[in-house]
């Protein structure tokens, strides 16, 4: 049987000004859709998982079109909830060089902010799942939605599920030490903990001493003391963090270590030249659960992540449109990007 896995968290429009302009340059701007869960699914979809996508949008035109381009990859919306004022917009300008990217938000009030628990029949959604996956971006986004992201969790585990989390810190949503306060309980039900090099830090004080994040300075030793700190601090099965090396806006370097509490393993270091950034870390996400829910070596499974995420850099828009053939080729080391005929 398909192993099933159920993603929670908001669905949005994106906006970007075409290419490389600014918002003030701009006269048009390209509509897509997605979220860091959505990307996921949509992932988990195109790999051949049985992936579902649970949220709130409201009962429009708008809506539909969301759940449409979930759809359209493969990915259940059976439990998708209708109605609430809005769907939640973002907005994205890709930087180039020095010139950092930017992204202004406008999701305040939108539907999945102003659900309500009594929304979701949990045990009914995750009937006959295998995996439970969410981040700490809808904890954010309002104290119901919080409440919503706990019983989620906690049904995941009395259904047997295994859960996934991943902390993506967003500071224009709020500050580290509601982050904390709101996350810290929740992670009793957390199986594997994702994060970047950044949220540990942001969200639980966990410094990597000897790295700089704003010099693009990455030190793996000192990452893997925050990973250790915290399975230890929490209980996680494993800790996956991935680390970018921020050497412009257009060029990072790319890996990733995960900690399974008694042995490291870490990723080949891929250099990208990036398209499109928004969505990598989601890609990571979902191939490190496709990885593991084939129940491949913890080693294979973060070079299997690493690479997804190396291809997402190189696509348009938050959805990874990458097939797990395709992942397996960079993994195994075909990097050349040569014309396949």
């Amino acid at each position: 049987m398909t192993p099933k896995v159920v993603c929670f968290g908001e669905l949005m429009l994106r906006l970007s000004p075409p290419g490389y302009l600014r918002f003030v340059q701009a006269e048009s701007y390209n509509a897509t859709y997605g979220g860091a869960e959505a990307n996921v699914a949509v992932s988990c979809a195109n790999y051949g998982l049985d992936a579902w996508f649970v949220s709130k949008v409201p009962q429009n035109e708008i809506g539909q079109g969301a759940i449409n381009s979930l759809r359209k990859f493969g990915v259940n919306t059976s439990w998708m909830v209708r109605g609430g004022p809005r769907l939640g917009v973002y907005f994205v300008e890709k930087g180039a060089a020095q010139r950092p990217s930017k992204v202004v938000y406008d999701r305040a009030n939108s539907s999945i902010a102003t659900a309500t628990p009594e929304d979701f029949d949990w045990p009914q959604i995750l009937s006959g799942s295998s995996w439970f996956h969410t981040t700490g971006i809808t904890p954010a986004l309002s104290e119901s939605a919080a409440r919503i992201c706990q019983q989620a969790l906690c049904a995941a585990k009395q259904a047997g599920c295994t859960t996934s989390f991943d902390l993506n810190f967003r500071k224009n949503l709020w500050s580290s030490e509601r982050a904390n306060e709101v996350l810290a309980p929740m992670m009793e039900y957390v199986d594997i903990c994702i994060a970047n090099e950044e949220d540990a830090e942001s969200v639980f004080g966990i410094k990597a001493e000897q790295s700089d994040v704003e010099k693009g300075k990455i030190d793996g030793e000192s990452y893997k003391q925050v990973a250790t700190k915290m399975v230890e601090r929490f209980g996680f099965k494993a800790c996956a963090i991935t680390l970018r090396e921020s050497l412009s806006a257009s060029d990072n370097g790319w890996s990733a270590l995960y900690y399974d509490g008694t042995q490291f393993y870490e990723s080949k270091r891929y250099m990208v030249h990036i398209v499109d950034r928004v969505g990598g870390g989601d890609s990571f996400a979902a191939g490190l659960v496709y990885s593991l829910l084939s129940n491949r070596h913890p080693g294979k499974a973060v070079e299997f992540a690493v690479a997804a995420s190396c291809l997402k850099h190189s696509i348009e828009g938050d959805y990874n449109a990458v097939t797990a053939s395709e992942v397996e080729k960079l993994a195994q080391g075909k990097a050349s990007g040569r014309v396949e005929r």
